[in-house]
């Protein structure tokens, strides 16, 4: 046994359950790639002030959560409590909005880090696949993210996901809600902590999950009723486009997700199969933060989806996803003859575009077959001396029991007539 084991909160991706993983990933991204989003990597931690301006210093992520750290050469830094800042750094260092052709469509998948009290569902370091729309204001760059989203959850075979959608505003009708709602709750029994959060962003007080606050918020006042005819008439349209699609949603008015950059259209995808951590992914649109972290006005919009939680939530409906097996083929060699010849087949094979496997370590012909049988393979290609001074291998459908013996320099040909 080893002394050491993976942090508290975090886990280890180990075959064969990794695969699904993969496979969640892989569904998540497919309708992105099809729909022009290009694929973006960023560093896994970034300036600590990208996140504390653009995420927001009085968010629960930045004031508790984020693992910052100082370098030995003195520079602040911060492991990526999530995606959007980042993705949004390096387009702007890139210089994407100089080269036209806006939106810039991008997507990404990697690992996130948050100083969280660990539970299922919710850990402290956890992976997403994400989206951006870059340098656009267009309410069907907001709707075709949220059908994108809806089609990949779908391809899954996942059903029981809602879909929550809002509207935060803008600069222009946002403050005149700021001031009603902080004039709300300066009225209610709150801890100081919470009406000091009230005072620098009064809607992270609406996202707080405590039974009691949420008792006390039942009356406040919503944002819908005080969106300026502008902001109504971008979020109708954004309702009407995806309601064309046969996406179904909701209508949440008190949804306002853990950021603070978001504006206008913000959305959340929940599944009530999960208990507390229901949201499976999120997003919606940030005009501002480009702005904040020192570049142009750059509108966008987007999204990032949980692979944890939209593995989760498969279990909790019984999907079972359909993986192939990782090896088409598997060589068991008997005689070191027979090892030779079988191991220049399976590279053979491998360059000729099958999955094929060997068996290492010198085991004998019994403890060989129980590793065909491991490897899920469909064929066997079994072979000894006897076999080889013939010129033939024994091929084996493991389905159906059924052998015969293959000509060694035509064994690609024969696999390749099994398997199709």
């Amino acid at each position: 046994m080893s002394t050491f084991k993976a942090p508290k909160g975090t886990y280890d991706l180990i075959p064969p359950f990794s695969a699904k993983y993969l496979a969640v990933r892989e569904a998540i991204s497919a309708p992105l790639r099809k729909s022009g989003y290009g694929y973006v990597e960023t560093p896994g931690f970034e300036d600590v002030n990208l996140f504390a301006r653009g995420v927001g210093e009085s968010t629960d992520i930045v004031s508790k959560e984020m693992y910052a750290f100082e370098t030995k050469g003195g520079d602040k830094l911060a492991l990526r409590p999530e995606g959007t800042a980042s993705v949004l750094r390096a387009a702007l260092e890139a210089s994407l909005h100089k080269q036209g052709n806006l939106p810039a469509k991008l997507w990404y998948s990697g690992s996130y880090y948050r100083y969280e009290r660990p539970q299922k569902g919710r850990y402290r370091h956890f992976s997403q696949v994400g989206a951006e729309a870059i340098g656009a204001e267009d309410p069907a760059l907001d709707a075709e993210l949220i059908i994108l989203a809806d089609e990949a959850y779908r391809s899954l075979g996942l059903r029981n996901f809602r879909i929550l959608l809002n509207s935060l505003g803008d600069k222009e009708c946002r403050p005149v809600y700021r001031e009603a709602l902080q004039t709300f709750l300066r009225g209610l029994d709150l801890d100081e902590e919470t009406l000091r959060r009230a005072e620098i962003n009064p809607l992270r007080v609406l996202d707080d999950k405590r039974s009691d606050v949420q008792k006390q918020l039942v009356d406040a006042p919503l944002l819908r009723d005080y969106l300026c005819d502008a902001c109504k008439a971008y979020h109708e349209e954004v309702r009407a486009l995806i309601t064309a699609a046969g996406v179904v949603f909701e209508d949440d008015p008190k949804l306002v997700r853990g950021l603070d950059y978001y504006t206008r259209t913000t959305f959340e995808f929940v599944h009530d199969g999960l208990g507390s951590q229901s949201a499976v992914g999120g997003g919606g649109r940030y005009d501002g933060l480009s702005e904040m972290i020192g570049g142009p006005a750059l509108p966008s919009v987007g999204w990032a989806l949980g692979v944890d939680r939209t593995v989760l939530a498969l279990e909790a409906e019984g999907v079972e996803l359909d993986i192939p097996a990782t090896t088409s083929v598997f060589a068991v060699a008997i005689g070191e003859e027979a090892r030779r010849v079988l191991f220049g087949k399976v590279t053979e094979l491998r360059r000729a575009g099958i999955a094929a496997d060997f068996s290492f370590g010198g085991k004998g012909l019994k403890g060989s077959m129980k590793d065909a049988n491991r490897s899920g393979a469909r064929l066997t290609v079994v072979a000894g001396e006897r076999d080889l001074a013939e010129g033939v291998v024994q091929l084996k459908d493991m389905e159906s029991g059924e052998q015969q013996a293959v000509a060694v320099d035509g064994l690609v040909e024969a696999v390749r007539a099994k398997l199709a």
